[in-house]
């Protein structure tokens, strides 16, 4: 009798331990599934991240260069009206300039 409660022990022993290695493998399976989908989702969320800040780069670029054709016009306007200002004060001034230099031509002293 001995013998075969000893072997009950033993068989109750080694169900014990194939039931725990059973929750033990079901725990890692459970883990690696967690995992994978943790990967999924911070997946997904870097893409809708990427996506915006894409979108934001896009969009800052297009309002830079229409800020810069502005300032673009804004520069040849400003250039155009200096350029008017200046022929106008040559226009303004050349007679007298020119007699200026005529009366110095004239005037030459030995």
């Amino acid at each position: 009798m001995q013998v075969a409660a000893g072997s009950d022990g033993i068989q109750k022993l080694l169900a014990a331990e194939a039931e725990a290695q059973r929750i033990v493998g079901d725990a890692r399976k459970a883990k690696a599934d967690r995992l994978r989908q943790a990967k999924a989702e911070a997946e997904k969320e870097i893409g809708a991240y990427r996506a915006e800040r894409e979108g934001a780069y896009q969009k800052k670029i297009s309002e830079g260069s229409t800020g810069s054709q502005a300032n673009f016009q804004r520069l040849q306007s400003e250039t155009g009206l200096a350029v008017q200002k200046i022929q106008a004060d040559v226009k303004a001034k050349k007679s007298e300039v020119l007699d200026m230099l005529m009366g110095y031509v004239g005037s030459v002293k030995f």
